[in-house]
């Protein structure tokens, strides 16, 4: 049974389209992908799950405890400890146990705050 050739019908809709839009159209649909995981995580993590998260990063146990807890407290747990920790060790410029004794000691959370300073 030959199958029947569509690419050529199928991919109409995409030829007017330049290299950078075709490259925001793939970005636009991988969104589209992603987005119920992202949704998912979001709404089915706990604290034990960010602190394992965490603790995968070489952070300290009690460290963990703390920066967990004020990502529970700032209503930034359902993004990630984790998307937390990078976007502190960015903006800090510092490596993960360094960042989050910094988190721990209430420093550095502008960074992520900012991110979602949209209402979460």
């Amino acid at each position: 049974m030959a199958r029947e050739d569509t690419f050529a019908e199928a991919r109409k809709h995409l030829e007017g389209l330049t290299d950078s839009e075709l490259e925001a159209r793939f970005w636009e649909l991988s969104g589209q992908c992603v987005d119920p995981m992202v949704e998912l995580a979001r709404t089915h993590t706990s604290p034990s799950i960010e602190r394992s998260v965490l603790m995968r990063m070489g952070i300290d146990s009690l460290t963990c405890k703390a920066v967990v807890a004020e990502c529970e407290a700032r209503g930034l747990l359902g993004h990630g400890a984790g998307h937390v920790m990078l976007l502190a060790m960015r903006g800090l410029g510092v490596d993960a146990p360094s960042a989050a004794a910094r988190l721990a000691a209430g420093e550095g959370w502008e960074f992520a705050e900012s991110k979602w300073d949209d209402g979460r």
